[in-house]
C-alpha cells in the first residue's frame, strides 16, 4: 500500500514537470534532464525496495535484464526525446504529440497483439485518429504563425521528429511491460515498478 501510494505521488510530480521543465532550464540538455529525473526516482525507490527486499531477491536474472531494457527505454530514451522535443518547438506542438498515445498505443496494440488479446475494432479508432491529425495541424499551423520569421525551421522539424520518437519508446513501453506482467502472473506489479526504479540508478 505504501510503495503504490508513494509511486503515485512521484508519478504525478514526474508527469505535471514533464513539459515545464525543460523551458525553465533551457540550458541543460534534454539528455541531462532525463538522467536527473530518473536518478530522483531511482533513489525513491530504495527504501521501497528495502521493504520489498524479499521479493526483489527472487527475481531472475532475465527479469533484471527486462527491467533494465524497460528503464532504459520508457525512462531516459522516453524523456531525453521529450525534453530536447519541448525545447526546440515549444510545448504546444510537442504536447500535442505525446497526447496522441493513448490511439497509437491502441492502434499498435491492434497490430501487435490483437490475435492474442482481442482486437479493438478499427471503425472505433478512426474518429479518433482524424481529429488527431486534425488538432496536429492545427496546433502546428498556429505555432508557425506565432514564431513568424524568428523560426528556426531545421531546429523545429527536428524537435518534431525527436518527440515521434518519444512517442515510440513510450509506445513500446507500456506494451512491453504489459505483455511481461501478463506471462509472469507470480510478478507483483509494485515489486517490478520498484526493480525498474533500482535499475535507473545505473544509467545515471
Amino acid at each position: 500500500m505504501l510503495a503504490g501510494v508513494l509511486f503515485a505521488v512521484t508519478a504525478g510530480l514526474m508527469w505535471g514537470l514533464i513539459f515545464v521543465g525543460p523551458l525553465l532550464v533551457p540550458d541543460y540538455p534534454g539528455a541531462l534532464q532525463s538522467a536527473g529525473r530518473y536518478v530522483a526516482f531511482g533513489l525513491i525507490a530504495l527504501p521501497l525496495a528495502w521493504h520489498d527486499r524479499r521479493r526483489l531477491r527472487q527475481l531472475a536474472p532475465a527479469a533484471w535484464r527486462e527491467a533494465v531494457k524497460l528503464s532504459l527505454v520508457g525512462n531516459l530514451l522516453y524523456y531525453a526525446f521529450l525534453a530536447n522535443a519541448i525545447q526546440r518547438t515549444g510545448a504546444p506542438v510537442s504536447t500535442m504529440i505525446i497526447g496522441t498515445l493513448p490511439v497509437v498505443i491502441a492502434v499498435t496494440a491492434n497490430l501487435c497483439y490483437g490475435h492474442l488479446e482481442g482486437r479493438l475494432p478499427w471503425r472505433r479508432l478512426f474518429p479518433a485518429l482524424i481529429m488527431m491529425a486534425a488538432g496536429l495541424l492545427c496546433v502546428n499551423a498556429a505555432e508557425l504563425r506565432s514564431q513568424g520569421a524568428t523560426l528556426d525551421l531545421s531546429r523545429y522539424l527536428t524537435g518534431i521528429g525527436l518527440a515521434m520518437l518519444a512517442v515510440v519508446c513510450w509506445t513500446w513501453y507500456p506494451l512491453r511491460n504489459a505483455r511481461w506482467l501478463r506471462t509472469h502472473p507470480e510478478l507483483r506489479p509494485s515489486t517490478w515498478a520498484t526493480a525498474q526504479g533500482l535499475v535507473t540508478l545505473r544509467w545515471r
